[in-house]
C-alpha cells in the first residue's frame, strides 16, 4: 500500500521523522523491478470512525481540528494530548494519519478476505501512539487498528517489533488480552520510551502474552539472530497465531542517527 502524496508531508526543520523516505522506498521498488512481483494499491484515507475503534473521540477530533495557523487556540489540549515537540503540528497532519492508518487497515482487510498472504504498508508502523495521546513521532496507532481488524477473523494474532525502540503503544493496547501476543526486541536503559523491561509480561488474562527482550547498544547481526531465532521459534510453537504483524523499524540498522545498534540490512532482513 502506497500513496504518492505521503512523501509531501513535512514534520518541520531538523525533525528526524521524514515521510519523504517513504517515496524513496517506493522508488527503489520501481528501479529494482520489484514492483513486478507485487500488486501496488493506493490506500483509502481512514476516517475518524475507523480511528476511534481504538483512539478516544476527543483526541481524534483534536487531530482533525488542529493546524499550524490555529495552534494558539489549542494550547491546553496540545499539552493534554502530548502534541508540540516530538510530535509537532504540521500542515496536513490529519491527512498523513489517514493515509498511514488507511494502508494498515486495508492490509488487514486484504488478509482477512484471504486475497493475499503478505501485505505491506510503507507508511505504517507508528507504534508509540496511545489511546489518547501522541508519542515518539506517532499520532494514530495504525498497528493497533490493523490488529483489531485482524481479530475479527483470527483468534490469535502475533505482533513482532524489531524497531530499536520498545513497541509501547501496541503492548499497552493489548496488555490484558490473551488473543494478541506482543514481542519487542529493543534498546533499553535511559532510552526512549523507557518501557519494555524483561519483567513486563502482561496482566490479567494477558499475563505472559507480552514478551520484552531488552538489549544494549551495539548488537550485531550474529548476536541478534542468536536471540531472535530461538525466541521467535518458541513463541510460534507456544502461541500458534493465525496472523502475524511485523513492525519493521529500520532505526535498528547501523548508522541510524537516533539508533545505536550495529545491524546490517542483511541481518535486519533475516528477521523478516
Amino acid at each position: 500500500y502506497y500513496d504518492g502524496d505521503v512523501g509531501n508531508y513535512y514534520y518541520g526543520q531538523g525533525h528526524p521523522m521524514k515521510p519523504h523516505r517513504i517515496r524513496m522506498t517506493h522508488n527503489l521498488l520501481l528501479n529494482y523491478g520489484l514492483y513486478r512481483k507485487m500488486e501496488i494499491y493506493r490506500p483509502h484515507k481512514a476516517n475518524a470512525e475507523e480511528m476511534t475503534k481504538y483512539h478516544s473521540d476527543d483526541y481524534i477530533k483534536f487531530l482533525r481540528s488542529i493546524r499550524p495557523d490555529n495552534m494558539s487556540e489549542y494550547s491546553k489540549q496540545m499539552q493534554r494530548f502530548n502534541v508540540g515537540e516530538d510530535c509537532p503540528v504540521f500542515d496536513g497532519l490529519f491527512e498523513f494519519c489517514q493515509l498511514s492508518t488507511g494502508g494498515s487497515v486495508a492490509s488487514a482487510v486484504k488478509l482477512n478476505k484471504q486475497q493475499t498472504d503478505i501485505a505491506v504498508n510503507w507508511a505504517g508502523g507508528l507504534h508509540h501512539a496511545k489511546k489518547s495521546e501522541a508519542s515518539g513521532f506517532c499520532y494514530v496507532n495504525d498497528i493497533v487498528l490493523a490488529i483489531l481488524e485482524l481479530l475479527k477473523y483470527h483468534q490469535r494474532v502475533l505482533y513482532i517489533d524489531i524497531d530499536i525502540h520498545h513497541g509501547d503503544g501496541v503492548e499497552e493496547a493489548f496488555y490484558t488480552t490473551d488473543r494478541v501476543m506482543t514481542v519487542s526486541f529493543h534498546k533499553y536503559g535511559e532510552y526512549f520510551p523507557g518501557t519494555g523491561d524483561l519483567r513486563d509480561i502482561g496482566a490479567g488474562k494477558g499475563k505472559y502474552y507480552a514478551v520484552n527482550y531488552p538489549l544494549r547498544d551495539g548488537i550485531d547481526d550474529e548476536s541478534y539472530e542468536a536471540i531472535f531465532k530461538p525466541v521467535m521459534s518458541k513463541v510460534m510453537e507456544m502461541f500458534q497465531p493465525s496472523a502475524v504483524v511485523l513492525q519493521c523499524g529500520s532505526d535498528s540498522l547501523s548508522g541510524d542517527r537516533l539508533g545505536c545498534f550495529n545491524l546490517t540490512i542483511k541481518g535486519h532482513a533475516k528477521c523478516v
